[in-house]
């Protein structure tokens, strides 16, 4: 009896122990929700830095999130679906939030690169 009970929480480890790395087909793929990210964050900055009167973030920002999601063929459902997923594998989200945060900061050095570079006058 003892070994039947042995076997049955060895093949119960190996079960939970063999977890599929395959994302769920209604789950956003990882790029395409690096780039959904990437863009809902720097719809966050520019909202950030608009002065807020009453209802505006809910009238304006709704908007410009709803265009975001529009540019990335998606539905804020499915987002908050996938974002649900990828948050049950954080090593995963880790990763992604590091080439998040490297697209975010070419941004930023490339205009400040620009912004930085003399214009040339018309002749």
């Amino acid at each position: 009896m003892q070994k039947y009970i042995s076997l049955f929480f060895l093949g119960l480890i190996c079960l939970t122990a063999c977890e599929s790395k395959e994302v769920p087909r209604d789950v956003i793929p990882e790029q395409q929700m690096i780039s959904l990210l990437t863009d809902l964050h720097l719809t966050d900055g520019a909202l950030y830095v608009v002065p807020q009167m009453p209802d505006s973030l809910y009238k304006y920002g709704r908007a410009k999130y709803d265009a975001v999601f529009k540019k990335h063929h998606t539905t804020d459902a499915e987002f908050k679906k996938s974002f649900k997923y990828y948050s049950t594998h954080p090593d995963q989200v880790q990763d992604m939030y590091v080439k998040i945060d490297a697209i975010i900061k070419a941004k930023i050095d490339s205009t400040n690169k620009a912004s930085r570079t003399p214009l040339k006058p018309v002749q």
